[in-house]
C-alpha cells in the first residue's frame, strides 16, 4: 500500500500573487484540497488554473468527514490542507486536523509548505527591537479577556494578536484603560489594496479610527510594544 501524504500549504493572506512556486506545484500534484472554506480556496485555484476536487475541512468536521480523510490517506492519497489565508494551523482548524491525523497513527507523511503569515508580515513592519515576542492568536472575546488585558501590563515582550473589525474599537478603549502609555501598532488588511499600518499610543489610535471609520474595517493584527 502506498503511503499517504498530508501537505500543509500556506496560501496568500490577501494578494493572490503571494504564493510560492512550491505551493503551486504541490497543489497541482495532490489528489484533493482540504479547505476551511471551499469558496475562498476556489478563487485561488481558479487564478492559477488548478483543477482539483475540494473538501470542506473547517472547525466543525464530523466523525464521517474525519473517517473519509483517514480512509483517503490510508489509500495512499496526497491531500493538501489550506486555510482561508496564511499558514494552516495558525489560529485556524488546521491545528485540530493535524493533531487528529497524528493521533490516528495513520501511515502517512505530514509536511509543511511554508509561506505567508499575517503575524510575521505585521512584525516585519513594526520595527520591534529584539527577537522575542508573544503570539496570542485571536484576542479572547469574553472568557479570559480581562486576564489577557491585565497580562499586557506586566508582559516584557512584544505581544501580537488578531482582532476583528467588530471589536477593534472596544479593544482600543480597553488599551487606553490598561496600557495607556504603551506604543501600539495596528496592521490592517495586510497585502490588500487598502493595507494600512498605524502606530501610536492607544488614545491616538482610538481618535484616528473614530475620525476615519473606514479604518475600522478589515482584518487586524495588533502589536503591543514592550515598555
Amino acid at each position: 500500500m502506498n503511503t499517504g501524504k498530508l501537505s500543509l500549504v500556506a496560501t496568500p493572506i490577501g494578494n493572490l500573487e503571494d504564493i510560492t512556486l512550491r505551493a503551486l506545484r504541490v497543489m497541482q500534484e495532490c489528489d484533493m484540497v482540504l479547505c476551511e472554506d471551499t469558496r475562498v480556496t476556489l478563487k485561488l485555484l481558479t487564478k492559477y488554473e488548478i483543477k482539483k476536487p475540494t473538501f470542506k475541512a473547517d472547525a466543525h468536521l464530523s466523525k464521517g468527514q474525519l473517517e473519509k480523510i483517514k480512509s483517503l490517506l490510508e489509500e495512499g492519497k496526497h491531500l493538501c490542507v489550506v486555510s482561508d489565508a496564511g499558514t494552516p494551523g495558525i489560529s485556524d482548524p488546521g491545528t485540530f486536523l493535524v493533531d487528529w491525523v497524528r493521533s490516528q497513527k495513520i501511515d502517512c507523511k505530514i509536511e509543511t509548505i511554508p509561506g505567508p503569515s499575517a503575524v510575521t508580515a505585521a512584525l516585519s513592519l513594526a520595527g520591534v527591537v529584539g527577537n522575542e515576542w508573544v503570539f496570542l492568536g485571536f484576542f479572547p472575546q469574553k472568557k479570559g479577556r480581562q486576564t489577557a488585558l491585565k497580562n499586557l501590563i506586566v508582559e516584557k515582550k512584544a505581544t501580537v494578536f488578531y482582532e476583528s473589525s467588530h471589536r477593534i474599537m472596544k479593544l482600543l478603549e480597553e488599551l487606553v484603560e490598561y496600557v495607556p502609555t504603551r506604543t501600539i501598532a495596528i496592521a490592517r488588511e495586510l497585502t490588500k489594496m487598502h493595507e494600512d499600518f498605524l502606530k501610536g499610543v492607544p488614545e491616538e489610535l482610538q481618535t484616528l479610527l473614530k475620525t476615519d471609520p473606514k479604518k475600522q474595517k478589515g482584518e487586524f493584527v495588533v502589536i503591543v510594544y514592550p515598555e
